[in-house]
């Protein structure tokens, strides 16, 4: 069957998934309320420091990542569904193959700035949890608990779902050549087999591997994007080079579509700030945060340029705009009976996309609990292994969740315009404490430009996309706003009844003897 936009009927009922699941949240938020002091189990405040496990520091988690490290996630994380997803996306509201490569590149380097402007950030605040440390440093608790309110359901299940509903649609693709694969039969295959449960395993085990996973795979992913390039290039020298002729023929200049084109092509980038949830895991992060970023922006936005020269120049506008796995399609017209092959390309891809997405996404909610913002449950740590094990099952269950709504695109739209926004108050931090906070100590301090340009263009982006988007842009402002409520009522109230209190430690030091977890630094119950 082929997949139509999102029906009236369907819309309503998918508006209700992350409200009906919201609500289920609150009402473990108000049984699971912070614990005092003397209950045992108290959440710890963000510090700098060698993650070890020692006698006098309990359990933390540990400076693991490298320089090469941080390369691979970053460049990991980025390249995964987005260069599959988003270039039939790009043409459509771009209108034409010149504007999308033009709309690629500009993306590329939007990124990049926002990126630099990070590296500032990440630096002049080390601590893990990207955004959420940030807003939290220049605005105080409860936008940071926004942010992290909108994380929670929006941001990181939704980009694990898309990168999930991808990896299902191309692997299905070959079985339904002439049509688009059962909706049914994408999201039983991305909740099934999109490696949720096998990755969430891996970071749950060991840190180590989930590194040398994402180290394999990265390296994998650039190759197999360089192959496509170089079977193009054989294409071309073939004579066959009339997809490149009139590359700008039927631009749009609505700019509310080419905000949209925009959209597809910032989502594919989206990954440059994973990173920065990680940073207390990162040796020497003074150096290498930034170095890792200056080195995986460039690489990403030349490969990426690199592969839709290669989409466009085999593929008709035609063919781009009727396929939702592109490179399958590009594959059956180079390779022909040998096309499943590229099926393999995209699982690399996706695989140590979410692999990496999961590790860093994971922190994020560990250093929110950790705060005091989530369930402490959240915070604790394996024991033996070191690593947060009920965040990262945390993630996992709400990932699977979001697979209910599969929808790409409505869900590409949701996360990228959220993702913009946030972004966006991370970038207004960054100005705000310059004003505020002149003398704090900056190791990299980025041209006033920088931040200002990146300011301007996201905010551009957010308004111009409610001309085209406004029922996924208003779901994703509407959940934010719910989450003021919820942090006056089970955040900021703190006099909550005995009994309450009584039934969070118990549930807390139930979680903590079920998966043998601890909060950090410490060492017994």
């Amino acid at each position: 069957m082929c997949r139509d936009l999102l029906t009236a009927t369907s819309e309503s009922n998918q508006i209700k998934v992350p409200l009906l699941f919201s609500a289920l949240f609150i009402f473990t938020i108000s049984k699971m309320a912070k614990v005092s002091a003397s209950e045992g189990l108290k959440p710890k405040a963000m510090e700098v420091g060698e993650r070890t496990e020692g006698v006098q520091g309990g359990v933390r988690l540990k400076k693991e990542l490298s320089l090469s490290n941080g390369v691979a996630i970053i460049v990991g994380v980025i390249v995964g569904s987005g260069i599959f997803v988003s270039p039939n996306l790009a043409l459509k509201y771009a209108g034409s193959k010149g504007m999308a490569l033009i709309v690629w590149i500009l993306s590329g380097c939007l990124s990049m700035i926002g990126a630099l402007c990070y590296a500032e950030l990440g630096t002049m605040i080390p601590k893990s949890g990207g955004e959420y440390a940030y807003i939290g440093e220049a605005f105080g608790p409860l936008p940071s608990f926004l942010f992290l309110w909108v994380a929670l359901f929006i941001l990181a299940p939704t980009a694990n779902a898309i990168t999930a509903l991808t990896f299902a649609q191309n692997i299905l693709q070959p079985l339904w050549p002439a049509c688009e694969a059962p909706d049914s039969a994408v999201s039983l295959i991305a909740a099934l087999l999109t490696y949720q449960g096998f990755l969430t395993v891996i970071n749950c085990y060991d840190v180590k591997w989930v590194t040398r996973l994402q180290d394999s795979f990265t390296a994998a992913k650039i190759l197999a994007l360089l192959l496509i390039f170089f079977a193009s290039l054989w294409h071309l020298f073939h004579g066959h080079t009339e997809n490149l002729q009139s590359m700008m023929e039927g631009t749009k200049t609505s700019p509310s579509a080419i905000a949209i084109a925009f959209y597809s092509g910032l989502f594919s980038y989206s990954g440059w700030n994973y990173l920065n949830f990680v940073t207390e895991e990162l040796k020497n992060p003074f150096r290498n945060l930034p170095r890792a970023i200056c080195i995986s922006m460039p690489v990403v936005t030349i490969v990426y340029a690199l592969t839709n020269v290669a989409f466009f120049a085999v593929l008709s506008n035609a063919e781009i705009l009727s396929s939702t796995a592109v490179a399958i399609t590009f594959s059956e017209k180079i390779l022909g009976s040998w096309g499943w092959i590229m099926s393999l390309f995209v699982a690399l891809c996706t695989f140590g996309s979410l692999n990496g997405a999961i590790y860093a996404s994971s922190r994020l909610f560990f250093v929110g609990a950790r705060d005091g913002h989530l369930p402490l449950a959240i915070s604790l740590i394996d024991i033996k292994r070191l690593t947060p094990v009920p965040s990262l099952l945390f993630m996992c269950l709400m990932t699977l969740v979001l697979l209910i709504w599969n929808n790409v695109e409505a869900l590409l739209v949701v996360v990228t315009s959220m993702e913009a926004l946030c972004v966006t108050s991370s970038v207004t931090g960054l100005l705000w404490m310059r004003y505020s906070k002149p003398n704090l100590k900056r190791p990299i301090r980025v041209n006033l430009a920088l931040p200002c340009a990146f300011f301007v263009i996201c905010i551009f982006l957010v308004i111009l996309s409610c001309f085209t988007h406004p029922v996924e842009l208003g779901i994703g402002i509407t959940f934010t706003l719910l989450g003021i409520p919820v942090y006056f009522i089970f955040i900021k109230w703190q006099n909550k009844p005995m009994w309450l209190q009584t039934g969070c430690h118990s549930f807390n030091t139930f979680i903590s003897k079920l998966f043998i977890c601890l909060p950090e630094d410490s060492k017994e119950l």
